[in-house]
């Protein structure tokens, strides 16, 4: 991704902690990828994060105060606005080993140990980074074929008027409107690659 991208094509990195070092190494990892980076100490903090905005991936810590990682998981998979987030949980190579297994079960697309691997991190949030940008252009063209299909609509509903007001006498607007549907046809088939 070249740096000069569009504020559509960011995608906002969630990183939730509650250790400031953790932190801090997170974003020297992923700080190269040129994509915000918002911190969260908590999940709770976490929570009121994803519900402000939209994020790519989150890296959750298992262990915190308060709401732990699973816990906090379980409530971004629950809501609506935030349950197609994928999320990468982070935890230290002493944490029990039923924690990965657990980890999934609430819904993580991942699971990494500390430490790790900033080479395998990255690469990792790169495929969801990917994914993320993805799933906006895809959700762009569907939002310009629905306003091509209401437009194909309104021509239509607009032709059928005329032809059942009788008003077949104006050959030339009901010209207009189909070659007016066609082109909006063909340009829906260029876009779909058709």
């Amino acid at each position: 991704m070249s740096i000069e991208a569009s504020t559509d094509e960011r995608a906002s990195i969630l990183l939730v902690d509650d250790m400031e070092d953790n932190l801090i190494a997170l974003e020297a990892v992923l700080g190269s990828l040129n994509e915000p980076l918002v911190r969260a100490r908590s999940g709770e903090e976490a929570m009121k994060a994803l519900l402000r905005q939209r994020f790519a991936v989150v890296l959750l810590d298992i262990r915190m105060p308060g709401m732990d990682g699973f816990e906090t998981a379980a409530n971004i998979k629950r809501l609506d606005q935030t349950k197609d987030v994928p999320i990468i949980f982070l935890t230290g190579t002493d944490s029990d080993a039923g924690y990965a297994f657990r980890g999934y079960a609430t819904g993580a697309a991942d699971y990494l140990t500390k430490p790790f691997d900033p080479w395998v991190l990255r690469a990792k949030v790169t495929v969801f980074l990917d994914l993320h940008r993805k799933n906006q252009q895809l959700e762009r063209m569907l939002a310009r074929e629905q306003a091509q299909f209401d437009e194909l609509t309104r021509r239509l509903h607009a032709i059928e008027t005329t032809v059942t007001a009788g008003g077949l006498t104006d050959l030339a607007e009901l010209h207009q409107h189909v070659r007016h549907m066609e082109d909006l046809l063909h340009e829906m088939q260029r876009g779909r690659g058709l």
